[in-house]
């Protein structure tokens, strides 16, 4: 069984606008399955027969019908320059697809940048809207459009419970697609065998010790959707395991992790504020799915049903992942706001035309949802006279649970499984 994927469109696009276009993610987000839909032929570079074949003779590799499907072309990263040049002298739109769950071990080997020939594509794991879990009654397009099809639900069949199993099973496909009662124990089997590197031809990952990295996400899922320094990370990891740790060491391992696309941080919104208002650049710790950070904690759902401060902060990283997902779709991106006055927003959708929205991510409930309502309103007016930037086209509060409907302030509220791109 497969489920539409919101990427598959910006797949078509760069189809038929570039010559090759490489989509990357993790590993079992759906990338090969996907890309599958467009090939007329394809090679995989699953096997050590198949990989050396390809590393002794990479033109053999591009021969085929096109577009041309090369799964896991990191494995040969030479295949990247020959595709360059193939499209300096044949250059045809949508002859190749690349997919690839990190980058190269030697990023050297790649010797051209690809601009203007190789497009790059980031696929992510499911949302609720992609696994049919949310029901779409809210429409991020529509809220930069003016809300004018904003709901009014109760939504009362959504529950707590039902975030929390969703948090720790995560949006992997396999995990999706398998019954309730066994979906967890599948995403547990991901994230055992996410650092075996015992046969990994990579030997820049086969070098990495496997308990460091997890030492490593699990201090990051300790401090997830917050701005944890990297210094309080490394230190994290000194103090809780014992170990010694340098920066550049921990930068190393950092690497690999992004190479890997498990580690995703947001960047912070620098609106030009004409203020002494000085505004944090720190980054807040996000993962690319949250069933990592519960995995690297042993958190399951009745943990977070124990402990709601940990709930939120967890909650917050699953709804960042949606909003990106969806926020792809419209040529935006997401970020966060902080200044040293204390103003915060969770997450900011910006697009490409310079229109934004704020949005505070909350558990739910009357006083949490006055409380992000309240923020979003000071940062609305803070940024109205103090900055250049375009009066906000929405302020919205996206909860785990609670229903559907404009405040009297002007204020959106609306549940994460409501909302669609």
């Amino acid at each position: 069984m497969y489920y539409s994927r919101l990427v598959e469109k910006e797949i078509e696009l760069k189809l038929k606008t570039s010559g090759a276009v490489v989509v990357a993610g993790p590993k079992f987000c759906g990338k090969t399955t996907t890309c599958m839909l467009y090939q007329k032929s394809f090679v995989k570079l699953n096997t050590k027969q198949a990989i050396a074949m390809a590393r002794m003779n990479t033109k053999a590799v591009l021969k085929g019908e096109t577009p041309r499907l090369i799964d896991e072309w990191q494995k040969a990263p030479d295949i990247w320059n020959q595709i360059k040049d193939d499209l300096d002298f044949n250059y045809e739109f949508g002859k190749y697809i690349l997919t690839g769950s990190s980058t190269p071990a030697d990023k050297s080997e790649v010797h051209h940048s690809g601009a203007g020939r190789i497009t790059p594509v980031k696929m992510r794991p499911m949302s609720l809207w992609e696994s049919n879990e949310s029901k779409g009654t809210v429409s991020l397009q529509d809220m930069f459009d003016g809300g004018n099809n904003f709901p009014w639900e109760m939504n009362q069949d959504f529950t707590l419970d039902d975030v929390a199993h969703l948090l720790c099973r995560g949006g992997w496909p396999i995990s999706v697609l398998a019954p309730k009662n066994i979906a967890i124990e599948i995403t547990k089997n991901y994230w055992n065998g996410l650092f075996v590197f015992e046969d990994c031809e990579n030997e820049r990952f086969r070098n990495k010790k496997p308990e460091v990295l997890k030492m490593i996400v699990r201090s990051y899922a300790r401090h997830i959707s917050a701005e944890a320094a990297i210094s309080t990370i490394i230190s994290d990891v000194r103090q809780s395991n014992e170990r010694t740790m340098d920066s550049k060491t921990f930068d190393d391992y950092m690497e690999a992790l992004k190479d890997l696309y498990i580690i995703e941080d947001m960047r912070a919104w620098n609106p030009n504020i004409r203020s002494k208002t000085s505004i944090r650049s720190t980054p807040t710790r996000h993962f690319v799915d949250t069933s990592i950070a519960c995995r690297a904690l042993g958190v399951m759902p009745e943990d977070l049903m124990r402990d709601l401060e940990s709930f939120g902060l967890f909650f917050e990283d699953m709804a960042v992942r949606d909003l990106k997902v969806y926020a792809g779709t419209l040529g935006g991106e997401v970020l966060h706001y902080r200044d040293n006055a204390g103003l915060e927003c969770d997450a900011v959708v910006h697009l490409e035309d310079g229109r934004w929205g704020a949005i505070e991510i909350k558990l739910g409930g009357d006083d949490l949802i006055e409380a992000g309502a309240t923020s979003l309103k000071k940062l609305k007016a803070k940024i109205e006279e103090k900055s250049d930037e375009k009066t906000p086209s929405f302020l919205m509060v996206l909860t785990a649970v609670s229903g559907t409907y404009q405040r009297e302030d002007g204020v959106y509220v609306a549940s994460i499984n409501q909302l669609k791109p």
